[in-house]
């Protein structure tokens, strides 16, 4: 079932965290994202429902494997869309990053493929990458 833009970027925000720390609750999502406690309270829920997250009885919230590889595939079309605009277009690092953070959720499948292959053979290398 496809996940709508919000529910990546609940992915993406716990896959950042989880590489910081590896204890990850509801309020650290809430906090790094802005947003209420109840509004992540109901994300988290879909997610499990969904089988990309489980949560402990401590409150710890980890990816499931298919939530690593849906959050890796999100973060990585972020990073690579934010670096074009900003390495190769010269657009301001904050302005690429917040597009970028809107694009990765509509560019298709094709386009991305084309853009990461464009950017690769002239050398490009994002660190996840290496």
């Amino acid at each position: 079932m496809p996940l709508h833009e919000s529910g990546e970027d609940y992915l993406e925000t716990i896959y950042l965290l989880s590489r910081k720390s590896p204890f990850v609750r509801s309020v650290d999502v809430a906090n790094e994202l802005g947003y209420t406690k109840a509004s992540v309270s109901r994300a988290m829920k879909i997610l499990r429902e969904e089988g990309l997250i489980t949560m402990g009885t401590d409150g710890g919230i980890k990816l499931t494997k298919n939530g690593i590889k849906r959050a890796i595939s999100v973060y990585d079309r972020h990073t690579l869309i934010t670096d074009f605009f900003a390495e190769y277009l010269g657009v301001n690092p904050v302005t690429a990053e917040k597009d970028a953070c809107k694009i990765e959720h509509v560019i298709s499948e094709e386009t991305y493929l084309r853009l990461r292959s464009f950017m690769t053979e002239r050398g490009y290398q994002p660190k996840e990458w290496k």
